[in-house]
């Protein structure tokens, strides 16, 4: 069942999962040579949220951080314009100020959104990640492209990128940051085979560091949840970030809002139980952040902040729930 309108005060009251399609799943990510230990992990295994700022458009960085341990982290991932201009708001209150906004609301920053500078030009928000916050920042952000690559060509022009990236990885080891690669739309990484290429060329035995790794975004892949858990299975630790996010229909046009919202989980037609079985046997401990693209960019999701944080923890209860049927 799909979060609706109608529907969505009742996901409190109703197991709306009842009846799912894991029948279907016998062999691959829910298969028994995929998940051994499944019973012993089972107890133990949540994902790791984090709040996505961009959500509420330009809304004031404070509120924002206000609404983060609403949403069941501790965590932001603050964005730059034209998305959201949290990142801007930072550097005009000054880091000192923003650092203390943060411990106000015992809120940390976990996330440094860059896809502005892309991935050749991240040593200033290193700085600034680090400052902030100390080692353990993710900064995410594209490839760029050529795109559209097939083939050797393709395995070339990867192998090429990983290898450009490399001072770029000694940096983040540096400030004790991750770089994490979105396979994004019109870039290099983007189609399943380029996020296998990249993951097989930035295993920690090749690149000598576990810095640098695929934000997965199911939104710019075939929709099949079968499909993407595979590709998360196969990347392993190498999935550095995870965009909880379905392509629904669409991003690029203005859509009437109960459409624009079908790219949050539970509300489209995506099933990510098998990409979080997926998760779930690589134990993965990064961040997982649920999002949605509005249009235009820049304006907040929903009417208000407290509805925003509602539909927030929606796709987030309907994620928990996908967790209890693996």
């Amino acid at each position: 069942m799909k979060i609706t309108e109608t529907n969505r005060h009742e996901l409190n009251r109703r197991d709306f999962l009842k009846g799912s399609a894991l029948g279907g799943l016998t062999a691959g990510i829910l298969g028994g040579p995929f998940l051994p230990n499944l019973d012993a992990a089972k107890e133990e295994f949540q994902l790791n949220y984090i709040l996505n700022s961009a959500m509420y458009g330009y809304t004031d960085v404070g509120t924002i951080i206000g609404e983060v341990h609403k949403t069941g982290t501790e965590y932001i991932d603050i964005w730059p314009k034209v998305h959201g201009n949290q990142r801007e708001q930072a550097e005009e209150m000054g880091h000192d100020a923003f650092r203390e906004l943060l411990k106000k609301h015992d809120v940390k920053l976990g996330v440094v959104t860059c896809y502005v500078q892309g991935p050749f030009r991240l040593a200033g928000e290193m700085k600034f990640a680090n400052s902030i916050a100390g080692p353990g920042t993710v900064l995410v952000t594209a490839s760029g492209g050529p795109k559209d690559l097939k083939g050797t060509e393709l395995k070339s022009a990867m192998r090429n990128f990983v290898e450009k990236m490399k001072p770029h990885v000694e940096e983040a080891e540096e400030f004790g940051c991750t770089i994490a690669i979105e396979n994004h739309a019109n870039a290099l990484l983007h189609s399943p085979d380029s996020i296998r290429w990249f993951g097989e060329m930035t295993t920690s035995e090749k690149l000598g560091s576990d810095r640098l790794g695929v934000a997965l975004a199911p939104h710019h892949l075939p929709q099949d949840g079968e499909l993407i858990g595979k590709i998360a299975y196969d990347l392993g630790s190498g999935v550095a970030f995870f965009y909880a996010q379905q392509h629904g229909m669409g991003s690029s046009k203005k859509l009437p809002k109960e459409q624009e919202m079908l790219q949050m989980p539970g509300r489209g037609d995506l099933d990510f139980t098998p990409i979080l079985a997926a998760l779930k046997k690589h134990q993965y401990q990064g961040f997982t952040e649920i999002f949605m693209h509005p249009v235009p960019r820049g304006v907040p999701i929903l009417d208000s902040s407290s509805a925003i944080t509602d539909a927030i923890n929606e796709s987030r209860m309907y994620l928990n729930k996908c967790l209890t049927q693996i």
